[in-house]
């Protein structure tokens, strides 16, 4: 398990993810030559350089030389789920958001406190929440990046979460498990952490990062304390 700030070696990142799509589901899936895969809403060529937008804007994009583009496939991305299966419609409670939360911590490595502290900055702990560019379930999974991630339903609250994990994962790994550096990529996308050396300096992202950082930080604590009263509760019953 990942102990923060005491962090462990990471390992290579196999590769790394870059989605972000507002309104459109036609995408296309771009592998570099160094087998980095992202999955862009279009190109801009200009000469042997390359502008790929990661979504129907103009601000969000990764450059890359013409000769770096190993190929390039068309993508159509899913439509939401015309019926929600019963996973998603179901109440989810505190219990069974803890084990969901639990399951994708011990698959991917990562403590449930911290997960737990993203679900709370995403989406409050709401299985349908929707952000307004088009963000959804508990750990707001945009189309794209839950398509690349094998997440057939964002809505279904275990999906969502293992996806978000999954994505998380490999963000610590391409950062050598910075979580503040991690926590901003999943905010404004690898591409803006890239562009701007850390940080980016934009109000929401700095403000993500230091709300999950801090909610992780009191559930840390407050487990700490908790499992330090259980001990000596133990030790002065003899058990």
């Amino acid at each position: 398990m990942r102990s923060f700030p005491y962090l462990r070696h990471a390992m290579p990142l196999a590769f790394f993810l870059l989605a972000c799509y507002a309104q459109s589901y036609a995408a296309e899936h771009v592998t570099l030559k160094n087998g980095f895969d992202l999955v862009c809403d279009h190109r801009q060529t200009d000469g042997n350089r390359v502008r790929l937008f990661l979504d129907s804007g103009s601000e969000n994009f990764v450059d890359v030389d013409l000769a770096e583009i190993n190929t390039v496939e068309h993508l159509d991305l899913p439509n939401p789920p015309a019926s929600t299966p019963a996973t998603s419609a179901a109440k989810l409670t505190s219990g069974d958001l803890h084990q969901i939360l639990a399951s994708a911590g011990s698959q991917h490595d990562l403590d449930v406190d911290l997960l737990a502290s993203i679900v709370k900055a995403e989406s409050g702990g709401n299985p349908r929440a929707v952000s307004r560019a088009g963000a959804r379930g508990l750990m707001q999974l945009m189309p794209g990046t839950a398509f690349t991630l094998g997440v057939h339903d964002s809505f279904a609250p275990d999906e969502n979460v293992n996806g978000g994990a999954a994505y998380l994962d490999a963000l610590l790994k391409k950062y050598h498990d910075d979580l503040a550096l991690a926590l901003a990529a999943y905010n404004a996308g690898p591409a803006a952490v890239e562009r701007w050396h850390g940080i980016p300096p934009y109000r929401e992202t700095r403000a993500y990062v230091a709300r999950v950082i801090h909610e992780f930080n009191r559930r840390y604590t407050q487990r700490a304390a908790a499992q330090k009263q259980l001990a000596a509760l133990r030790k002065s019953s003899g058990n």
